[in-house]
Formats: structure tokens, C-alpha cells, sequence
């Protein structure tokens, strides 16, 4: 005779469960917590990583990471969370041990942002900010909805790029091209 297992529901999820996840950023000393990202800004902040990662270790330069919190070598207290961040070699040793600390203290060359809905500007605005005082080389901020690209090469320069174009690594990752309709796909055709 088979006996039925009662199955208990989950518990809900309370703001305490909240504050024990891992999606937060460090500002001046304080935990703050970020909003979730959107599934089309996560699937596309994968697909740029993946992109990266495989040109940066096939060339043997670097490799690419998500949602890892960096230690940003500031005057001011910070540890940001890219959405997605390139580290070189030459930043972080191929064959050196990672830490097991929260907070990584290297600088990544490149720091993505994937803009979901609940991402504010300001804040974006003052990310960017950040990562260049801090010594990154480049930052990408992407807006999946528009198939927007911009790629800042510094705090005042910006080139603003669609479906249609091709991303370069620039200096960063020489050779690296990325044509955007890999990032932003569109349904085949319809068969008629």
C-alpha cells in the first residue's frame, strides 16, 4: 500500500530573507540592496559574458564574470556589482587562486550594466562615474527594450550603437567583434 507525503508550502518570502541575499552593493560602509534584474537583461548581460569569456581565453588575455561584487580602489567606500565585468590577465593572474572574500579586490578592465526597469538613471549615471574614477577602461550600458548599446571609452566619450552594428573591444580587447544581432535576437520570418 503506497502512503501519500503531505507536502508542506514554502514559506513565504519576508523582507528579513530579503536582506540575507547576495544581490546588494557596499555604499560608503552600508549594504544596500539592488533590485532584481529582469530575465531579457539577464539572459542578454549572459550572452555579452559569454561573448567575452570566450575571445578573452581564447586569446589568453582575461576572462569575463556576472554579478560579482568588486572592491573599487576609492577614496570612498564602494564595492560595486557589475552586471557583467572583464578582468585581465594582466589584472588578475591567469593561475592565481580567486578569493573567498564577498567583495573582489581587483579593478575589471570592462564593467556592463544591463538596464532593467527598475534601475534608476542616476544611479546609472553614477556607476559610470565611479568605475572611470576608479581606473576601469571602459563601460557598456545596455538597454536590452531599446537595443541600445553605448559604450563610454571615458566619462565624456560615448558612442551609441543599435541592432545593426558591431561591438569592438577597442583597446581593451583587441579584435573582440560582437555584431548586436547576437545580443538582440529577432524571430525568423514568418513562413508564408
Amino acid at each position: 500500500m503506497n502512503t501519500a507525503e503531505v507536502l508542506t508550502p514554502l514559506p513565504t518570502l519576508v523582507r528579513d530573507d530579503l536582506e540575507n541575499s547576495d544581490n546588494y552593493e557596499i555604499i560608503d560602509g552600508v549594504k544596500v540592496e539592488m533590485p532584481p534584474m529582469s530575465v531579457d537583461s539577464q539572459i542578454i548581460g549572459f550572452r555579452i559574458a559569454r561573448h567575452m569569456s570566450n575571445f578573452g581565453i581564447t586569446k589568453d588575455i582575461g576572462e569575463a564574470c556576472t554579478e560579482v561584487l568588486f572592491k573599487l580602489p576609492l577614496a570612498k567606500d564602494r564595492n560595486r556589482k557589475p552586471d557583467v565585468a572583464f578582468v585581465s590577465y594582466t589584472r588578475w593572474p591567469k593561475y592565481q587562486a580567486f578569493p573567498t572574500t564577498n567583495a573582489w579586490a581587483v579593478l575589471p578592465e570592462i564593467c556592463v550594466e544591463v538596464v532593467s526597469p527598475n534601475d534608476l538613471a542616476d544611479e546609472i549615471e553614477t556607476k559610470i562615474s565611479e568605475y572611470f574614477e576608479a581606473g576601469v577602461r571602459c563601460v557598456w550600458i545596455v538597454y536590452p527594450r531599446q537595443e541600445r548599446f553605448y559604450v563610454y571609452d571615458s566619462p565624456s566619450q560615448v558612442r551609441r550603437l543599435t541592432r545593426t552594428d558591431t561591438l569592438d573591444g577597442v583597446v581593451v580587447l583587441p579584435g573582440f567583434q560582437l555584431p548586436l544581432t547576437e545580443l538582440f535576437l529577432q524571430p525568423p520570418p514568418a513562413k508564408s
